[in-house]
């Protein structure tokens, strides 16, 4: 019996030989590897949300510290553990139900959410063809394909006229953008590039780029220089300071107006007092925000341009979120003045419904990012057209391949029907809050993002009566409040909502905690909106009353 054991044990043993790594690199190992496949990519080929509802679970009951306990052996075994069929399994039963289920229409809570089903079949053809859109050489096609991609979005962001996109569409000196992986390098990209302008060659200094800051501080006469943005700029901006060595203590957050936008007699102050310093601090850009990640507003675009345009600074505006509006007849006017920016971010993967990860950085200028320039001798050399010469990242997957399927696939008005629902839905949202007694709106949304709190009627009397300190203690106690339910509500499973630290007019030298909710899903409706509300209800009668 024993020695019948041993035999199966050397028969089902896997082994890393030559034979066995030709078997799995090419097709399925077998039969009941391709019907694993056959069965699982099927369902998510073709069913993907019900495959999604059916496996991926929404915020399984289950602690950080029991799942993290699972996952604790850190050797790498030499020879296979399990086949593929096994990994798959283990893919759709282990790991899936402790996900979370982002294409959920009760899931409203962060700027990710459901895609439709066919990126998934792009995203698919992309990783196979495993294009490197680095270089020509390892893309050939592909980085054709991306330079006119890079012209159609810029199209919609500058309106330049058919001169214009004729002349630079594939122009090889030309660069209307760039593909990164997302909104934070889009945002990073684009100051590195401000900061070289600013602190451009010039007679006996060769630029910031060749011989550092202490040098070009040196050169221009500066101590200093500065970003300005306003106070609910994305965190990328302060990683920005950090990496360009000017201190994040640099980026400069200029307060809010009444509408969480800039506000802009604080920003010409601000800019009016460095002037006074005698050149000692550089501004290297202004950044407008085309919708902040906490409420969604989108500052004054137009009157930024003017402002950067009177004062010789440079304009960013990152449009991560709010970027795709342009697309939509309706509400494209919310953005007005974006094309003035010097440069604009746009994140694919928000609402442009991507799969993670794709962000793009757009310039005005298409000799702008020469500034930004590399060489390799292996790779992209001086005589070469290759794109990787002025992006920040390396190697690159093709997203351009998947956003322009889909902008032919959807159109414009398929995009715009999608931005029109989240405006939408957003608004009567807020309203309903505003209908019920137990919540207050605390930033009625612009866009499709908003911000609430769970503050009852009677607590709402009580604040508008009490003294100072009063008002203090009951925020307190409503911070602590909003908090809990929060994360009651996450960990019940049903729905989520996020939450988030605001400074509001009202309230000043406080941080009030809010909740927010991103109405991105196109399945969300009023009817979902008004049952997470009726469960933040139950949750606060049964825990805080």
């Amino acid at each position: 019996m024993s020695k019948k054991k041993d035999v199966v044990s050397k028969e089902t043993m896997l082994v890393a030989d030559w034979q066995a790594l030709m078997r799995i690199f090419i097709r399925p190992d077998t039969e009941a590897t391709r019907s694993i496949l056959v069965k699982y990519m099927g369902q998510i080929l073709f069913g993907l949300h019900d495959f999604l509802k059916n496996h991926v679970g929404f915020t399984e009951e289950i602690s950080l510290k029991d799942l993290s306990g699972r996952f604790t052996d850190t050797l790498i075994n030499k020879d296979p553990e399990k086949k593929l069929a096994d990994v798959i399994t283990d893919l759709i039963e282990d790991i899936a139900p402790y996900g979370v289920n982002t294409a959920s229409p009760y899931f409203v809570g962060h700027m990710t959410s459901a895609i439709p089903f066919f990126m998934v079949h792009l995203k698919t053809i992309v990783a196979a063809l495993n294009q490197n859109v680095v270089k020509l050489e390892t893309s050939k096609v592909a980085s054709i394909v991306e330079k006119q991609v890079l012209a159609k979005i810029h199209r919609l962001i500058y309106q330049k006229d058919d001169a214009f996109y004729n002349e630079h569409v594939q122009n090889t000196d030309s660069t209307l953008g760039c593909f990164v992986e997302d909104g934070t390098l889009s945002n990073i990209t684009a100051l590195w590039v401000a900061r070289n302008v600013l602190l451009a060659p010039k007679e006996g200094f060769e630029g910031i780029e060749q011989q550092g800051l202490h040098a070009a501080y040196r050169a221009y006469g500066m101590e200093r220089s500065v970003i300005l943005v306003s106070r609910l700029g994305h965190y990328s901006f302060r990683k920005a300071g950090g990496l360009l060595g000017i201190g994040n203590h640099n980026i400069i957050a200029v307060d809010l107006d009444e509408n969480n936008r800039i506000c802009i007699d604080s920003l010409n102050k601000t800019i009016k007092e460095i002037k006074q310093d005698s050149g000692k601090t550089g501004i290297i850009a202004i950044v407008g925000i085309a919708g902040t990640t906490e409420t969604g507003t989108v500052d004054p675009l137009y009157k930024l341009g003017e402002i950067c345009a009177e004062n010789g600074i440079y304009f960013h505006v990152d449009a991560a979120w709010g970027g795709p509006t342009m697309m939509s007849e309706k509400y494209k006017h919310l953005l007005k003045g974006i094309e003035l920016a010097d440069s604009v971010t746009v994140d694919g993967h928000k609402q442009f419904y991507m799969p993670m990860s794709c962000g793009m950085i757009y310039f005005k200028d298409p000799s702008i990012m020469d500034n930004v320039i590399y060489y390799a001798n292996y790779i992209n050399r001086p005589s070469s057209v290759d794109l990787g010469m002025k992006s920040l990242p390396g190697s690159r997957e093709a997203t351009s391949l998947i956003l322009d399927s889909a902008l032919k696939i959807m159109g414009s008005n398929g995009y715009a029907l999608l931005i029109d629902h989240g405006i939408e839905t957003a608004r009567k949202f807020a309203e309903m809050i505003k209908q019920r007694p137990d919540f207050e709106l605390t930033t009625p949304p612009e866009l499709n993002i908003l911000t609430y709190r769970m503050c009852p009627a009677d607590i709402r009397k009580k604040l508008s009566a009490a003294d100072s300190e009063e008002k203090r203690n009951i925020n307190k106690r409503l911070n602590e409040i909003n908090r809990r339910l929060q994360i009651m509500q996450r960990e019940s499973g049903k729905s989520f909502v996020s939450r988030t630290t605001l400074r509001i007019k009202k309230f000043p030298g406080e941080e009030i905690v809010v909740l927010r909710c991103v109405i991105m899903n196109p399945m969300t409706d009023m009817n979902i909106l008004g049952k997470i509300l009726d469960e933040q209800e139950g949750i606060y009668k049964n825990n805080f009353e």
